[in-house]
């Protein structure tokens, strides 16, 4: 099973994208549960519900392992959790990082959010470039820092697709 996590600022394109990859290359999305965790909730977020959310992305993640795909692809994964946490409440529980960590993914790509517009839709909440653009460094940052496989994604919808494909198709060997 190969393993690919989309990952970065909000309203860049990555739920969209994860349905286009699959549509080429199929395999299984894992999505991002913490917007079931918000419709469910019907609130925001606050610092107690970060354990809450990452077990529950971590399950949605496990329950897709299990079922072996060829091709997994994550909406996104821990590292947001830990980011957001960070960015909204400054901490972040230990075990998540730790939790990150240990877990094999094979390819990350990242989604700049220059280039596409932000969207609102009732859960995001950085339409400021600029911190977005401090989110999309911090990820850089750690999956660097944890050498991890990155390539980032820029420009617009169609570039972002297309650069995706092309990295994907590499990656995978077609």
């Amino acid at each position: 099973m190969k393993v690919l996590v989309l990952t970065g600022p909000e309203s860049t394109g990555k739920s969209w994208l994860a349905q286009a990859l699959q549509a080429r290359f199929g395999g299984l999305v894992v999505g991002e549960y913490v917007r079931h965790f918000i419709e469910q909730q019907g609130r925001d977020t606050c610092y107690g519900d970060i354990p809450a959310i990452a077990r529950g992305q971590l399950d949605w993640e496990d329950r897709a392992r299990a079922a072996a795909p060829p091709l997994l692809i994550l909406d996104t994964h821990l590292l947001s959790n830990l980011l957001w946490s960070r960015t909204l409440f400054g901490d972040c529980p230990v075990w998540i990082e730790q939790a990150l960590l240990e877990r094999r993914y094979d390819l990350h790509l990242l989604l700049d959010p220059q280039g596409v517009p932000w969207v609102e839709d009732g859960q995001r909440c950085q339409p400021q470039l600029d911190a977005r653009l401090r989110f999309h460094r911090a990820c850089h940052d750690w999956l660097r820092a944890h050498d991890q496989r990155v390539h980032n994604l820029q420009g617009d919808w169609t570039e972002r697709e297309q650069r995706a494909l092309a990295h994907v198709v590499e990656w995978l060997g077609e």
